[in-house]
């Protein structure tokens, strides 16, 4: 479909798909979602209902999408490839006592770039949650005894519906000292989530948490981490629920 549109075209798209990612208010984002946003815009599946569930092929080449970027010139809200956390983040700090607090939750991404645009769109702030990658970890020492200190502390994990991804929960104990009664809740994305949006999925039908809108994963965090929840469910505690199967890469 991409492959036969003209540059006038893809342009077009492109403008407005910038339009959308950084909507209602400015929002940052990454080029992956601003990329994500191209292909929602040429092939609108999420205005689908959601039921049958299925995803849908991201259409737009890499080659063509560089070509628009080149041609746009500065994006406004786009962010820099972002890199990993300096060791010991949080000791040049100007609160000497930092590490004397309790921290009731935390926030691991699979994603570097998923980190580093919640950060830049408040979330540690607004929802007192501290943001970090997966190759941020381990964790500073006196993160670890924050989350004992906290009692019931819980770490959320956000990642790709892929098999690595699906996988960052149950090896998040092994990357990173997680102190005993601290809980390790996966909130996502998983293949059942992804579906009945109709997301966009890559090679290997992987699909990513950038190819959820800017605002809607902004907000989705928010409401998470905070424990807000839209039905009585309880999060995932993954100690122990690989047995269960709950995190096995589906097979069909």
């Amino acid at each position: 479909m991409a492959d036969g549109m003209t540059d006038k075209a893809l342009d077009r798209f492109l403008h407005r798909a910038i339009a959308r990612a950084g909507a209602p208010n400015g929002l940052r984002f990454t080029e992956r979602q601003l990329y994500y946003e191209l292909c929602r815009g040429m092939m609108p599946a999420h205005r689908l209902p959601r039921r049958p569930a299925f995803t849908v092929p991201a259409l737009v080449p890499d080659r063509l999408f560089r070509g628009a970027l080149d041609r746009h010139g500065t994006i406004p809200g786009l962010l820099e490839s972002a890199r990993p956390l300096p060791r010991g983040a949080g000791r040049n700090t100007t609160e000497p006592d930092l590490f004397d607090y309790g921290l009731p939750r935390l926030l691991v991404c699979e994603s570097m770039q998923v980190a580093a645009m919640l950060r830049a769109n408040g979330v540690p702030m607004e929802s007192a949650c501290p943001v970090v990658s997966a190759a941020d970890l381990p964790l500073d020492p006196g993160i670890a005894a924050m989350l004992d200190r906290a009692g019931g502390a819980t770490v959320y994990v956000l990642h790709d519906a892929s098999e690595k991804g699906l996988d960052l929960p149950a090896r998040l104990p092994a990357l990173t000292d997680i102190p005993d009664g601290v809980r390790v809740a996966a909130i996502g994305l998983i293949p059942s989530q992804a579906a009945p949006l109709h997301l966009p999925h890559a090679l290997g039908r992987a699909v990513e948490v950038e190819s959820v809108n800017p605002a809607v994963l902004l907000r989705t965090v928010h409401r998470l981490v905070r424990g807000i929840h839209r039905t009585t469910a309880p999060l995932v505690d993954v100690r122990g629920v690989r047995r269960a199967g709950f995190l096995t890469w589906p097979t069909a």
